[in-house]
């Protein structure tokens, strides 16, 4: 008798607390990453698994951010140079041929939701963001639709929010042959 009562009560605050989170606004989180000097917020729920920048095998007549195809866990990826997709840079990515390939990056793959088979090659990973530490600000130029805002934190650093999915789809992303 004892444990039907218990276990009645554990069943009441189960519900209590599942009718609070429904109640709770959800909440955004960020992967937070920079590329040629500029903070870019990646959604968790979007972004997939980070590997370390290793071995890309180049393909002949693509645009020059498209870096190659790399298999990541047994499943080839194409790699997209963010930074050069955007236009902020025309650096060259160091491949991991070369010594100083711990410090060529990382690659952030999309996540298995979206289907797509292509990761991003980011400078640097700058840890977790949450949306309690960021305000909306003005934006100071025309972004493209996969920019879905700009941010800034509580050190006044400006953060550009990018919708992965929304990427993914765009017609200059889709086209990767020169």
């Amino acid at each position: 008798m004892a444990n039907k009562e218990a276990l009645r009560e554990l069943q009441q605050r189960l519900a209590d607390r599942l009718q609070k989170v429904r109640q709770q606004a959800p909440t955004r989180n960020w992967l937070a990453v920079e590329m040629a000097g500029h903070g870019f917020l990646l959604p968790l729920d979007q972004a997939g698994e980070i590997f370390p920048l290793g071995a890309v095998q180049t393909v002949p007549h693509s645009q020059p951010w498209f870096l190659g195809v790399a298999n990541l866990r047994g499943q080839l990826h194409g790699v997209v140079d963010l930074s050069g997709f955007l236009g902020l840079s025309r650096r060259t990515p160091r491949l991991p041929t070369e010594p100083q390939a711990r410090d060529a990056g990382r690659l952030i793959a999309f996540n298995q939701g979206l289907q797509v088979n292509a990761c991003l090659l980011v400078d640097r990973l700058l840890g977790l963001r949450q949306a309690g530490a960021m305000h909306p600000t003005e934006r100071g130029r025309s972004a493209p639709h996969f920019v879905v805002q700009e941010l800034a934190d509580t050190q006044g650093r400006v953060w550009y929010e990018l919708d992965l999915a929304a990427l993914a789809s765009d017609e200059a992303f889709l086209k990767i042959d020169a």
